[in-house]
């Protein structure tokens, strides 16, 4: 039987997407102890871990309110690697980050022509070793894109550990924000 996911990896931990919709989503599966795994952040934005915690203070503050106890575990849990995603030192630092973890998520929440260039530096360096990898729409620009961007994926990673998400699908009838979560906690806790 495969195991839960033992750590969160969000590319884009700096960008818009990570301040509108990962952390709050963070902080409401951390209240329904959903997430009691290690979080690590990945941007190239020359911030500090301090930075990247007030960052998610001001994002909760913003998108739904501050749990102090929440947020406090978000914060002890929560790391930060800094660097470019086309150098290969960066995930040589998040795998030193990972550690001893057999299963992690990574969540590419970056522009899609990213994609690629992060799939092929994770296999690398083996943090795809054993993981699942989300990707947001747009996946592509047209339909010959999407399919070599499909023809990546599936050089490093299995069908059954590849995620297609659209974080605003159903947001006529329900906020973006709970088909996130939903997401999110289903990609954790299901083998």
């Amino acid at each position: 039987m495969e195991e839960h996911s033992d750590a969160f990896v969000f590319f884009g931990a700096t960008g818009d997407l990570a301040y509108k919709e990962i952390f709050p989503a963070l902080q409401v599966l951390i209240q329904q102890g959903h997430f009691d795994i290690p979080i690590i952040g990945v941007a190239k934005s020359g911030w500090s871990l301090d930075r990247l915690k007030e960052r998610a203070r001001d994002s909760l503050k913003h998108h739904g309110g501050v749990d102090p106890e929440s947020f406090d575990k978000l914060s002890v849990r929560l790391q930060y690697v800094d660097g470019d995603y086309q150098d290969a030192s960066t995930y040589e630092l998040l795998r030193r980050a990972l550690g001893a973890t057999k299963r992690p998520l990574h969540y590419l929440a970056i522009p899609p022509s990213m994609f690629a260039t992060v799939v092929s530096h994770l296999a690398q360096s083996t943090c795809a070793k054993n993981a699942r990898v989300v990707v947001e729409k747009p996946f592509g620009r047209d339909l010959a894109s999407a399919q070599a961007l499909d023809r990546t994926l599936h050089e490093y990673f299995p069908e059954s550990a590849i995620f297609r998400i659209d974080h605003y699908q159903g947001a006529g009838s329900e906020p973006p924000l709970f088909s996130l979560r939903q997401f999110l906690s289903r990609a954790h806790l299901e083998p």
